[in-house]
C-alpha cells in the first residue's frame, strides 16, 4: 500500500504508536504488550473502514502477518526481544504488507549501522562476533543449545524499538 494511499489519520496514528514504543523502549528496554495488541486490535476497525469489511479484515491480517514473519527468525534466534517481533507486526496491521516490508528493510539499515557504531564505540566487536557464530550455529543445527561461555552471551543490545520508529518515520515520510 502506498503512503498516499492511506488515510489521512493513519500515518500520524501509526507515527504515536511507534513514538511510543520507543520512548518505552529506551526507558525500560521492553516493548509492552498493551501497546503491540492494542495497536494491532485497533488497526482492524480502522482497516475496515478504509477497505470495506472483508478487504480490511485481508488487509489488516496480511499486515500483521507479514510483519510478524519478517522478524520473528530473529527472535528464535536470540536476537531480537518478542516486543520488537509484535511492534513491527502492529505496524503491519495499521500500514500493509507492503509497506511494513519496507519498514523491515529501513529498520534492519537503520539498526544495523546503529549497531556497528555501538560496536565501535564500546569496543565489543570480537564478542560480537562469537554470539553471530552462536546465532548462525543454533541456525544451522536447528536445536538450541546453552549458553556456554561469556564469549557466546551477548556483547549488549539496542533499545530495537528506536530503530522501528525511525524506519516507519522514514517510510511514511519517502512515500514509498
Amino acid at each position: 500500500m502506498q503512503a498516499a494511499a492511506l488515510a489521512p489519520f493513519v500515518a500520524p496514528v501509526t507515527i504515536g504508536i511507534v513514538l511510543s514504543a520507543a520512548a518505552i523502549d529506551l526507558a525500560r528496554r521492553r516493548i509492552p504488550n498493551w501497546l503491540t495488541f492494542g495497536a494491532w486490535i485497533a488497526a482492524l476497525p480502522v482497516q475496515m473502514v478504509i477497505h470495506g469489511f472483508a478487504g480490511g479484515s485481508l488487509a489488516w491480517l496480511y499486515g500483521w502477518l507479514v510483519g510478524l514473519t519478517l522478524f520473528l527468525p530473529f527472535y528464535l534466534l536470540r536476537g531480537m526481544a518478542a516486543g520488537d517481533v509484535k511492534l513491527l507486526a502492529a505496524v503491519g496491521a495499521w500500514l500493509g504488507a507492503a509497506m511494513v516490508v519496507n519498514v523491515a528493510l529501513a529498520t534492519c539499515v537503520i539498526g544495523g549501522v546503529w549497531a556497528l557504531v555501538q560496536l565501535l564505540v564500546t569496543r565489543q566487536t570480537l564478542v560480537t562476533l562469537s554470539r553471530v557464530s552462536y546465532m548462525l550455529s543454533v541456525a544451522v543445527q536447528r536445536r538450541a543449545r546453552p549458553v556456554q561461555s561469556e564469549a557466546e552471551a551477548s556483547a549488549g543490545s539496542i533499545p530495537y524499538g528506536v530503530a522501528i520508529a525511525v524506519g516507519t518515520i522514514v517510510m511514511l515520510f519517502a512515500g514509498t
